[in-house]
């Protein structure tokens, strides 16, 4: 006889118990780790929604241009299980820690620029909630050489949004910004490490045209939009958490 020692499906540890019974006869078990946030589970669920390996689908067809009702058609869930699922809480950060730890606080060369298009067809993009009169604009900046995002911030398109996110990238200890010349950046920074132009901004440029190709939420023309300002935060922080900062979410 062989034993398979049953693994919860939080921690993914082997101290688990039997608890008892569902309602409908199924076995419920203990997860006796005083770590693991979820203490009690099922293995076999009637509704795939609760399933561990449909929720993490959910995560990964958002992060893949899906919306919300293509992935309830696709994993035949309830549209309602997918954003509470993408709504939980995942302590999603506005800074790379994991550059921020490898950098010596010195000279970093970073690129800045807020969520829009400056190239030869001078037209800005943005994205929007519920309705286009109702913008929500992404800033970011990105490593000069390794064109990973070191910070956003998703707020107006106003002063105040660069203000923050200026505040987030203080600990990378940046000497020198390549923007696009918004007078944002014209009036919040130092012109002797403030450099404008197109010829520095080109890794920013087409880091906007992945975020555009794997977010249906950005792209140019859509019909895919969030109706609230939380899921739209969710889905962009949850891409760049996961591919950008390397959290594991």
């Amino acid at each position: 006889m062989v034993l398979e020692p049953i693994h919860c499906p939080v921690c993914d540890g082997i101290e688990v118990i039997k608890h008892g019974t569902t309602p409908d006869g199924k076995q419920r078990y203990f997860c006796q780790n005083s770590g693991c946030h979820r203490r009690t589970f099922i293995l076999q669920y009637t509704y795939q929604g609760y399933l561990p390996e449909v929720k993490q689908q959910i995560s990964d067809m958002a992060m893949n241009g899906s919306g919300i009702r293509d992935t309830a058609r696709v994993l035949h869930i309830s549209p309602t299980t997918v954003i509470e699922e993408l709504k939980k809480d995942r302590q999603l950060k506005a800074v790379n820690e994991l550059k921020l730890a490898e950098l010596e606080p010195a000279q970093s060369i970073v690129k800045l620029c807020q969520w829009e298009d400056t190239e030869a067809e001078a037209d800005e993009m943005w994205s929007f909630v519920q309705s286009k009169a109702q913008q929500r604009w992404l800033w970011h900046a990105i490593d000069h050489h390794s064109g990973k995002i070191l910070a956003y911030v998703l707020a107006t398109h106003q002063d105040e949004a660069f203000l923050q996110l200026k505040a987030l990238l203080e600990p990378f200890g940046i000497m020198q910004f390549y923007t696009d010349g918004w007078g944002t950046y014209e009036r919040q920074l130092d012109p002797s490490l403030h450099t404008v132009g197109k010829q520095n901004t080109q890794k920013i440029e087409r880091k906007h045209l992945t975020l555009r190709t794997r977010l249906k939420r950005l792209a140019r023309k859509t019909i895919c939009f969030s109706k609230s300002i939380l899921m739209h935060d969710i889905v962009i922080g949850l891409f760049i958490n996961r591919y950008e900062f390397g959290f594991a979410i």
